[in-house]
């Protein structure tokens, strides 16, 4: 199973829906950074992503984006492929 980097907070709507996803494809542990506790880490974020908003999630070392992005790849069935590594 690939190595899954979300950045989040404590009550972002998007970011639970974007855990859910992973859970529903078999994902057993999500590697959590929380920028609402540590703003520090949002400038990070910002700095590798250029978004600045959360979810900002990374498979292994891809970048893929927030949700939006994570529920196109696997309505374009690649996000299996990407999760299997």
């Amino acid at each position: 199973m690939a190595n899954i980097l979300m950045y989040t907070t404590g009550t972002c709507p998007y970011c639970i829906n974007a855990e859910r996803l992973l859970l529903s494809k078999g994902v057993t542990q999500i590697n959590k950074v929380r920028v609402d506790l540590e703003p520090e880490l949002r400038v990070k974020m910002m700095e590798q992503t250029g978004r600045r908003t959360v979810p900002q999630i990374y498979i292994d070392d891809v970048h893929v984006g927030g949700f939006d992005d994570l529920r196109a790849l696997d309505m374009a069935g690649k996000l299996d492929s990407m999760l299997a590594k």
